[in-house]
């Protein structure tokens, strides 16, 4: 499900359950993350897909990347795998202005 950034923001404070899912590259996650944010490279592939099936399935994913393409795509992808709850962040870390921490 695609989120604006507010909505987005607002929902994952909110959620107890949540997890916060950079799909980004290594070299783009040393330009900065959002805070307590996990890093899985979606260009890994198959081992992309192997560390998701790490995860826990219930918990709500809130996922990003530079501009919200690739993450759209990890979205399609986790609920292919059974995950109830995908966030992605519409306009990406591009458009956003919150808190940026160093990984």
């Amino acid at each position: 499900m695609d989120l604006t950034q507010d909505e987005w923001v607002s929902q994952f404070e909110a959620d107890a359950n949540a997890v916060i899912l950079d799909v980004r590259t290594e070299d783009e996650c040393n330009e900065g993350i959002i805070p307590n944010a996990i890093n899985i490279d979606i260009h890994k592939g198959q081992g992309f897909i192997d560390e998701l099936e790490t995860l826990d399935k219930s918990k709500n994913y809130y996922v990003y990347c530079r501009s919200g393409a690739r993450s759209a795509k990890a979205c399609e992808v986790m609920q292919n795998l059974g995950f109830e709850n995908a966030y992605n962040l519409v306009g990406g870390f591009m458009e956003w202005d919150g808190e940026i921490v160093s990984p």
